[in-house]
């Protein structure tokens, strides 16, 4: 199954002022947060991506282009040349999009339509998010159904607490917002073609599209209580980084060898 990523947005809450790559190329770990993501998938035989480029494209077509799989994986130096014990991205297809600077992300999907021509379910991602969700069990549930999108649902991720206040301005009770009876967007999704039928010339993902279909009965959540994060802040990044450098990465299922790896779909 083919995923498309977004990846072409400015990241104004990421940028430090110094630094001018995207949001998805800055680094947790030796690797940047694009291939986190796209590990993440080929874990479970997703390897086609379609890449939606804008800002920063160039750091992301170099990255790619001089991809060292070194990095992350052992190797036998041989006077000089290099014996791979493992490898990252051989079986990757990967098709670079631009996708134009300023669009929101529906228009980057309308226009990476000619990609996924064909399909009959494909995946899409804001590709800053991590998680160990069980992607197979998602994609089974909305393949099942006849919804035209199915988003990842969790539970608000700010640490503040939501207080009740009775009518002599008494505190009735103090919650933590993530035990208050509520979902946000996390990012991950199943699509079908229809989708494109939704979406106007710079319009929005959620917006033009998920919103209405949502009003008719056609959009569906796949809700996950496991370990979600985002990058969208260089605060949420370093948190990420310095998880990683603990040895705590939840979201790389493929170091764990009680999850098998599915069949390439």
């Amino acid at each position: 199954m083919k995923v498309v990523l977004f990846c072409g947005g400015y990241g104004m809450r990421m940028r430090d002022g110094v630094s001018d790559l995207p949001k998805p190329m800055h680094r947790v770990g030796p690797r940047p947060l694009i291939w986190h993501v796209m590990r993440y998938y080929a874990h479970f035989g997703h390897t086609e991506f379609v890449l939606c480029m804008g800002y920063g494209a160039e750091h992301i077509k170099d990255y790619f282009l001089h991809y060292s799989e070194t990095a992350s994986n052992d190797f036998v130096l041989h006077g000089g040349r290099v014996e791979l014990l493992g490898s990252d991205i051989q079986d990757w297809t990967i098709t670079f999009a631009h996708t134009g600077l300023d669009s929101p992300i529906g228009e980057r999907l309308r226009r990476v339509r000619e990609h996924v021509e064909g399909e009959e379910m494909f995946l899409a991602n804001y590709a800053d998010v991590l998680t160990d969700l069980d992607l197979d069990a998602m994609v089974d549930d909305f393949a099942a159904s006849d919804a035209v999108g199915r988003l990842l649902a969790v539970p608000p991720q700010p640490a503040f607490h939501c207080v009740g206040i009775g009518e002599d301005d008494r505190i009735t009770a103090i919650s933590p917002l993530q035990e208050m009876p509520l979902w946000e967007n996390g990012g991950y999704f199943v699509l079908r073609p229809e989708i494109f039928d939704y979406l106007p010339e710079g319009g929005d993902l959620i917006a033009d599209a998920c919103t209405p279909l949502a009003r008719e009965g056609r959009m569906t959540a796949h809700r996950h209580r496991g370990f979600w994060q985002s990058a969208d802040t260089a605060k949420e990044r370093s948190m990420l980084d310095a998880a990683y450098q603990a040895g705590r990465r939840p979201w790389m299922l493929w170091e764990n060898p009680r999850i098998p790896v599915p069949a390439q779909s």
